[in-house]
């Protein structure tokens, strides 16, 4: 004995309305027994017979006294019932299971505008890919114009939406160009919270810059930044506001008074412990649309993706120790098969995930794609920083010729070993990070655990032997993985061992470390697949020889080229000069930094000079 129900969203048409997963749903039931449909009246007449065995329509079928008795309780209270829900007919259409009043639903059926959302979210229908927003600055791809338009779906039924994409396929401009389309279609009803670790900060005021110019984008970090009723009226003026995990659950007061349009998380692993207080703070904001972005929405235990979901869309998994009983113990401790499918068919409408390894997605991706990834200074880095231009800055004014010349580089060189780690400009034996020190360091971690978490190798370029000595050590440790390191004083055996480790053994560390001058050239390292430019040449043509030693005949995948830039630094101000010369790089910086040297006290300041805005505290 059970029920069929068929259900419908209120209103008329097939366009979405505004609903959530608690939104009641029109709906209708009918009684069936032995596969056959009855009314109140003649389920009564059943019930009279006062017999185990009942003949309807010809057939016989067993009626149980505990069947009888749930639907006798269904039709005395169906009345006051509170109806079904959105979020029970998504179960439904998983192949969860759901009771009312005891009485299983046996088959449920979905019209209108709620059947094209259970036909996309199921996958027999697709989504419409979204037209490219004009004022996008750029050119998405066709898997990326996918994501978008996915995006856009989830959000018209007010559903939240967790984009895994493998990293490198554009989780970031996805993002920008889905929130260009709704300001386009003047459906941005307030400003978008945009929460990332505070080591990307940067990165994202620039990308929104560079991409979506059209969108105004204010960065809420730092002491300055506004509070209370100050901050709820310079919000409303903006249509991105950014923001760290570490200042979410400090700042809750002033950001719950905001009226958000949606709740970005980036690196939504962040939230991965329920228990964390950003986490818990997080899921209390209230917005119309929700999103996540992440490469791995599972790192170690189910309950992860709970804390994901649960974010994105609340009470649609249960409750967390609901969760933990019906799906992460049965799939962990038994491996239960059953339940792992239900989990897959209930998770999966709100996860898009994509691969570089799929064939639909590689033949979309350049062989080489190349990202600056723009990290900001530490205080303490910001101050060795300062003190070291104003010193060579004096020294510089008072020499000349080849003296001159040589006090340039060594600050160069000094205030490059600043912008990687204050550890490396103090010469202390190894790079303690306790507290946060390094903006590059924070994001080398963050990068290369996503990148390991895929399967995927990389190469690691510094300048400096000692930067890579440091390196190792520390990723030695904080990754609990083996790293190789190649430098100028490896001996000509130790150097060849190493290369075939990591070419050559299928076993071997997937991270490998190399000097600039020592692996720059003539080697082949096609097993990995990222290239890490820790710190930066200055000369185009040296940094492309050493990214082809990954890019090169005998490579078989595509090849993502990660190049580190400290914000509001000389660093940032070279790239700049570099990127708007491309053409005539060779001919503009010539080899190494010798060009530089070349420059009057004036320019000299106006290149080193520190962009105090770029700086981050962690701490404010």
């Amino acid at each position: 004995m059970g029920l069929q129900v068929r259900a419908e969203v209120p209103g008329k048409g097939k366009q979405p309305v505004a609903l959530s997963l608690t939104s009641l749903l029109n709906f209708k039931w009918e009684l069936t027994i032995g596969g056959q449909r009855l009314s109140k009246g003649e389920f009564d007449t059943l019930v009279a017979q006062d017999s185990p065995l009942v003949e309807i329509n010809g057939e016989w079928v067993e009626l149980r006294s505990q069947d009888v008795r749930a639907a006798q309780a269904f039709f005395a209270n169906r009345q006051q019932q509170s109806g079904l829900s959105l979020q029970d007919a998504l179960r439904l259409g998983a192949g969860d299971t759901l009771t009312i009043e005891k009485l299983p639903i046996v088959k449920f059926e979905a019209t209108g505008a709620l059947e094209e959302l259970m036909n996309v979210l199921g996958g027999n229908q697709t989504v419409e890919p979204i037209e490219q927003p004009q004022s996008f600055q750029g050119s998405l791809r066709p898997y990326q114009s996918r994501g978008v338009g996915w995006l856009n779906f989830l959000e018209q039924w007010n559903l939240g939406a967790c984009l895994a994409d493998d990293m490198g396929l554009g989780k970031t401009i996805q993002l920008i160009a889905f929130l260009l389309h709704l300001k386009v279609q003047e459906r941005l009803s307030g400003p978008v919270l945009l929460v990332c670790p505070t080591s990307v900060l940067g990165n994202w005021e620039r990308e929104v810059k560079r991409f979506g110019p059209k969108l105004t984008t204010l960065m809420h970090h730092g002491a300055g930044r506004s509070q209370g009723k100050g901050f709820t009226q310079t919000a409303a003026q903006y249509d991105v506001i950014l923001t760290s995990y570490s200042l979410v659950h400090r700042d809750e007061v002033a950001l719950s008074r905001v009226d958000w349009h949606g709740i970005v998380l980036d690196e939504a692993q962040n939230i991965k412990n329920s228990e964390a207080r950003q986490s818990q703070v997080v899921r209390r904001l209230q917005a119309k649309c929700r999103i996540a972005l992440t490469g791995t929405p599972v790192e170690n235990r189910l309950s992860e993706l709970w804390s994901i979901l649960d974010f994105l869309n609340p009470g649609y998994l249960g409750s967390r120790a609901f969760f933990q009983k019906r799906f992460a113990m049965p799939i962990e401790r038994y491996g239960d098969t059953a339940s792992l499918q239900t989990l897959r068919s209930l998770v999966q409408p709100f996860i898009l995930r994509r691969t570089k390894t799929d064939k639909d997605i590689i033949q979309d991706l350049p062989e080489k794609q190349e990202m600056t990834v723009f990290c900001n200074l530490t205080p303490e880095q910001a101050a060795l920083y300062e003190k070291t231009v104003q010193d060579a800055l004096v020294a510089v004014e008072s020499a000349d010729g080849i003296q001159r010349r040589g006090l340039i580089l060594a600050s160069l060189t000094k205030l490059k070993q600043i912008c990687n780690h204050p550890a490396q400009f103090l010469k202390e034996p190894n790079l303690t990070q306790t507290v946060q020190r390094s903006g590059k360091l924070k994001r080398l971690e963050e990068m290369l655990e996503e990148a390991l978490d895929e399967g995927d190798r990389a190469l690691i370029f510094t300048q400096f032997a000692e930067m890579g000595k440091l390196l190792q050590s520390y990723l030695q440790q904080f990754l609990n993985r083996e790293t190789l390191l190649l430098y100028g004083g490896t001996s000509k055996k130790q150097r060849e061992a190493t290369i075939d480790r990591f070419q050559n053994d299928p076993q071997g560390p997937r991270l490998f470390i190399l000097s600039l001058k020592a692996g720059g050239v003539g080697l082949n390292l096609t097993r990995a697949n990222h290239v890490f430019h820790f710190d930066r040449w200055w000369n185009p043509a040296v940094e492309n020889q050493a990214t082809d030693r990954v890019f090169r005949i005998g490579q078989t995948r595509n090849v993502q080229v990660h190049k580190f830039v400290c914000s509001g630094t000389l660093e940032e101000r070279i790239h700049d000069m570099i990127e708007s010369k491309k053409a005539l790089a060779d001919q503009v910086v010539g080899a190494g930094e010798n060009w530089l040297t070349d420059m009057d006290t004036d320019q000299l300041r106006q290149l080193l000079l520190l962009d105090r805005t770029a700086v981050i505290d962690e701490e404010t």
